[in-house]
């Protein structure tokens, strides 16, 4: 039987290609000796791209772009709270926070990306080697820990550790998770049958070093400037390894959510770069939601909730905005948040205005304006209708415009505008050659596909139509949820958003998390996922892996 042994920290790479490692005398009796691994000489960087308020943003270091007080220079201005007690806490203080304060803290020019973030690594990391400040060298304070700390510390583990030492005879043996992964059932992958991971393939994916990065942005940017960005981080990523004498020429990109759309518009420009893309629950063709939550503040529950969920929404809400007087200020001139919207490939219509009114005891409703019909940044730019997105008496409380309606409604225009640029012609249809992706198409996550104003009418002596609803002016809006109509100058109405109304994930619809059909090696359809939680669920690390591994026999 060989002799027991202990792992020691990760080597550590130097200038010269050499590795150099550290450990400390331990006393006699401790027979249990020391092992280093040496990592393979081959290295395929993965680096993971977060989704919307996934990067821990912070103010930049110049005091003179800080002129208006909010924040002070590399002050923390967007931090999501990590365990229950911290998001109560968080949810307190934004509760607070006044439509004025919302708009200088979350000022898309005056944020960086702040890589400060908390990083909680596991006891058992140490039995890997793995260093806090490794990790943090490798970016990942830039992101949520409790959305992205399971799925880091999973592929640094699983990707790097493939086969280990059986202890009876010292002949290598494929490692426990691994074992999991190649005898997952593919049901929880959303396929019949899938093409397992073989012997063969885990000994050539052995044969490479997989250090995880993160690359976060700012989300009110652009997502262009954050492909920019993720550009950057790829090039200087590789270039390093290159620098160490390291054979590395590929990366392969992990994104969630917006950060697909992302990764989408940087692969574009570098396809050669990447060895190859999983996208988790990007909304391809956008989503419903943003709309929902521009215009109306953001949902406090779901019919799918249960009471813990419908308690976290609400909590959520309120750091999020659960009013349009909260929301409108940050995103309306926000590039990054607008390219949510759906986009020219999202099934019309999904604007409706319903009246219900009662027959026989029952409500009946009856939907009877449909929109966008064509181009749906027409609906965007709109700011005139009731039923506009952006409402530009609510948008800049802080005077950032000076009040002047022309210049407001200019930056408004801008923002919509790069928008549709940025969806027709920086990202098209295009998806990276080598690209998986995966989307929720859950009853139990009830989503938006579609947003619905609905009022109950008044009673007899009305009628309406679509003519005379499209051109209800606003009144006002509601003190909950909604806003007040007058139809005809004369019939007062109230409309209020309804709930959601189709599968998804909780956030993205099944129709858009579907759009990279037809379009990708392999669409998976997983059931029971949580939009923001996704990369927590156990079936989606090991079916990150899995695909992980494919990708990686596409090397020579």
């Amino acid at each position: 039987m060989a002799d027991p042994t202990r792992p020691l920290p990760n080597l550590v790479p130097q200038p010269d290609g050499s590795w150099t490692g550290r450990t400390v005398l331990t006393p006699t009796a401790l027979k249990t000796r020391g092992l280093f691994t040496m990592p393979p000489s081959k290295v395929v960087p993965v680096i993971v791209v977060p989704g919307i308020m996934g990067t821990n943003l912070r103010a930049v270091g110049d005091p003179a772009k800080l002129a208006d007080g909010a924040l002070k220079p590399n002050e923390e201005a967007w931090r999501p709270p990590n365990g229950s007690i911290a998001g109560i806490n968080a949810a307190r203080i934004w509760k607070k926070r006044d439509p004025v304060t919302r708009q200088k803290l979350l000022n898309a020019g005056k944020l960086e990306v702040d890589d400060r973030g908390d990083i909680s690594l596991p006891l058992e990391a140490r039995n890997y080697g793995m260093l806090e400040k490794e990790v943090r060298d490798r970016y990942w304070g830039e992101v949520h820990w409790d959305s992205y700390g399971g799925l880091l510390y999973g592929l640094h583990v699983g990707l790097n550790h493939t086969f280990e030492l059986d202890p009876l005879d010292d002949s290598p043996v494929v490692c426990r998770h691994w074992k999991e992964v190649m005898a997952c059932d593919p049901a929880k992958w959303g396929v019949r049958s899938i093409e397992k991971i073989t012997q063969s393939e885990l000994e050539k994916h052995a044969g490479y070093y997989y250090p995880v990065y993160v690359c976060g942005y700012n989300w009110l940017e652009s997502c262009e400037d954050s492909a920019a960005r993720l550009r950057q981080r790829i090039e200087s990523t590789i270039a390093h390894w290159k620098k160490l004498k390291r054979e590395c020429n590929k990366v392969i990109l992990v994104t969630h959510s917006m950060g697909g759309l992302v990764a989408r518009a940087c692969a574009k420009q570098i396809p050669d770069q990447i060895l190859g893309v999983i996208h988790g629950v990007m909304p391809a063709l956008g989503a419903p939601v943003c709309y929902r939550r521009i215009a109306c503040g953001t949902e406090r529950w779901s019919p799918s909730n249960d009471t813990t969920a419908n308690l976290k929404a609400d909590f959520t809400a309120d750091i999020l905005g659960g009013k349009p007087e909260q929301t409108m200020p940050v995103m309306a001139t926000a590039p990054g948040p607008l390219q949510l919207l759906p986009n020219h490939l999202y099934p019309q219509p999904w604007l409706h205005v319903c009246m219900v009114s009662r027959v026989n005891n029952k409500d009946v409703p009856r939907d009877l304006v449909h929109l966008p019909v064509g181009n749906p940044y027409d609906l965007y730019r709109d700011t005139q209708s009731w039923y506009r997105l952006i409402d530009l008496q609510l948008v800049d409380p802080a005077r950032k415009y000076g009040g002047d309606q022309r210049r407001l409604a200019h930056a408004v225009r801008i923002a919509v505008d790069n928008a549709e640029k940025f969806h027709r012609d920086v990202l098209g249809t295009y998806y990276h050659p080598n690209t998986y992706a995966f989307y929720g198409a859950d009853s139990a996550h009830m989503s938006f596909g579609a947003v619905r104003w609905v009022a109950r009418e008044p009673g007899a002596g009305a009628v309406f139509t679509e003519a005379n609803l499209r051109k209800a002016a606003l009144m006002g809006y509601r003190e909950t949820v909604g806003r007040r109509v007058k139809v005809e100058a004369k019939t007062a109405l109230e409309f209020v958003p309804a709930r959601q109304d189709i599968g998804g994930d909780g956030t993205v619809p099944l129709q858009s998390g579907a759009g990279p059909r037809g379009k990708v090696r392999q669409l998976f359809e997983i059931r029971g996922v949580d939009h923001q939680d996704v990369f927590n669920n156990e079936a989606v690390l090991l079916l990150t892996q899995h695909l992980v591994v494919k990708l990686t026999q596409k090397l020579p």
